[in-house]
C-alpha cells in the first residue's frame, strides 16, 4: 500500500522538480541578458535611483560641455582672442586698491569679459564705460547687471577699441588682449582730453619694457616714446594661474599716469629719430648716422624743407603739427625687439667720391660732435639726451618726418 502510494507521487514530484529547474534557468538567463543589455548601452548614460537610466544631452560640437577646460558659466573663452578672465578675487580687489579710485570717477575698462572686474569697478566708482568686441561677452554682461542696482551706471560699447572713438573718462582700468598692447598705450596716451592714470594688464615682457630705464636690457624704443609722453611705474607682477584659461606668460599690472602739460615736441619727428637710433641700438650714434640709408632719408628731409624755403628756426614753431601720439605704437613695436646688425659697417657707409654726400655726412657728424653724441649708444641716452640730441639737429636744419 505504502509502495504503491508512493509510485503514484513519483510524476508530481518529478513535475514539481523540472518546474523548479526551468524557472532558475529562466532567471539566470534573463539577469545575463539584462548584464548585456547595460553593458551594451552608451557611455552617456547614466543610472539614476531607481535603476532608470538618464541620457545626458549631447553637447554641441559632439563633446560635453564640462569637458572643455576654457569653458565657464556657458561661455567657452578664446585663447586666439585674448580672452583670459580674471578669476582670483584677491587680486582684482588688489587692482582696485591700487588704481586710487575716487567714488566721483567715471571709469574705462577694456575688454571687460564676463564682468569680474567690472563688478567690483561699479562699486568702486560712479560710473563704467566697458569696451567689448565678443557679441557673447557683451550679452553676458547685460544679463549679469541686469535688475541690479549697477544696471544705470553700466554702458557698454560694443567694437574694436583701436577703432571706436572713446568718450570722456577719469581712469582706466582694464585685463586687456595682449595682442593689442602697443597701438592700445599710444591711443590711450593720444586720447583728449588728458585722463588721470591708467591701471593695465599687460604681458610681463611689455610691461617691463615701458618701465626700463637707460642702461636696462629691455630699454627700448617703446620705452623712450612712452616715458616721453607719461610716467609709468610697475604695480605687482601676477601669476599664469590668476586667469582662466591660463595663458602662457606671466603678467603685469602697470600704471600710466599722463605728463601735464605734454612736451611740446613734433611726435612724428621724436619718433624718426629713436626709430634710427633704437634701430641697432647697441652701437654708437656714430656708427649709426653713418649709414647709407640713414643719410638718404635725412637728406632728403633736407632739400625737401629748403625748397619750401622754412627757416631753419621757424619751421617747427610755424608750422601746424599734427599730435599724432597714436603713429608711436606701431603694429612692431610688441615686443620691441630691435635690429642689431653685425654686418661689416664700411659697407653701408657713405663712399668718400660722392662730394655732396660727403658734405651733407660731415653735417650729420659734426652735429653729433657738438653734442658730444659721437661716441654714445642709444641704449644709455635717457629722455633728456634724446630732446637734445633732436633740438641740435633741428638748429642746422636737420629733420626726421
Amino acid at each position: 500500500m505504502v509502495g504503491d502510494a508512493l509510485n503514484a507521487r513519483k510524476p508530481a514530484i518529478l513535475d514539481a522538480l523540472i518546474a523548479t529547474v526551468l524557472t532558475q534557468r529562466n532567471q539566470s538567463d534573463g539577469m545575463d541578458n539584462t548584464n548585456m543589455r547595460l553593458q551594451s548601452l552608451p557611455q552617456n548614460r547614466s543610472t539614476m535611483a531607481g535603476g532608470k537610466i538618464k541620457r545626458e544631452k549631447p553637447h554641441r560640437g559632439g563633446t560635453p560641455a564640462s569637458a572643455n577646460p576654457h569653458y565657464q558659466g556657458g561661455i567657452p573663452f578664446h585663447k586666439s582672442k585674448g580672452q583670459h578672465i580674471l578669476k582670483n578675487p584677491l587680486l582684482i580687489d588688489t587692482i582696485i586698491e591700487k588704481s586710487g579710485i575716487k567714488s566721483t570717477d567715471i571709469i574705462l575698462e577694456i575688454g571687460p569679459g564676463t564682468g569680474n572686474l567690472t563688478k567690483k569697478l561699479l562699486e568702486a566708482g560712479k560710473s563704467v564705460i566697458a569696451v567689448e568686441l565678443d557679441p557673447r561677452m557683451v550679452l553676458e554682461l547685460q544679463r549679469r547687471f541686469q535688475g541690479t542696482a549697477f544696471s544705470n551706471r553700466l554702458k557698454v560699447i560694443q567694437g574694436d577699441v583701436l577703432k571706436c572713438d572713446l568718450p570722456y573718462f577719469d581712469i582706466c582700468v582694464a585685463n586687456i588682449p595682449y595682442q593689442i598692447s602697443s597701438p592700445l598705450t599710444f591711443k590711450l596716451l593720444a586720447h583728449r582730453p588728458l585722463f588721470r592714470c591708467a591701471v593695465i594688464m599687460f604681458q610681463r615682457e611689455f610691461a617691463m619694457r615701458l618701465v626700463a630705464k637707460p642702461g636696462d636690457t629691455l630699454y627700448c624704443r617703446l620705452s623712450v616714446n612712452t616715458q616721453l609722453l607719461s610716467r609709468v611705474s610697475h604695480l605687482l607682477k601676477v601669476g599664469k594661474n590668476n586667469f582662466r584659461p591660463p595663458p602662457k606668460v606671466d603678467s603685469s599690472v602697470v600704471r600710466i599716469e599722463p605728463r601735464k602739460p605734454q612736451p611740446s615736441v613734433s611726435f612724428k619727428e621724436w619718433d624718426g629719430l629713436v626709430r634710427i637710433c633704437f634701430n641697432r641700438k647697441n652701437k654708437t650714434l656714430g656708427s649709426i648716422f653713418r649709414q647709407k640709408s640713414v643719410l638718404s632719408i635725412l637728406e632728403k628731409n633736407y632739400k625737401t624743407l629748403q625748397a619750401l624755403q622754412l627757416s631753419q628756426n621757424g619751421s617747427l614753431e610755424d608750422t601746424e603739427i599734427a599730435m599724432d601720439v597714436s603713429t608711436l605704437g606701431d603694429a612692431g613695436e610688441e615686443l620691441g625687439m630691435e635690429i642689431d646688425d653685425e654686418r661689416d659697417e664700411e659697407e653701408m657707409e657713405v663712399e668718400e667720391g660722392d662730394t655732396r654726400t660727403s658734405d651733407f655726412k660731415d653735417k650729420v657728424l659734426g652735429v653729433l660732435k657738438q653734442g658730444g653724441f659721437e661716441e654714445k649708444r642709444s641704449s644709455k641716452l635717457s629722455q633728456e639726451d634724446f630732446m637734445y640730441l633732436l633740438s641740435v639737429f633741428n638748429k642746422v636744419g636737420i629733420h626726421f618726418s
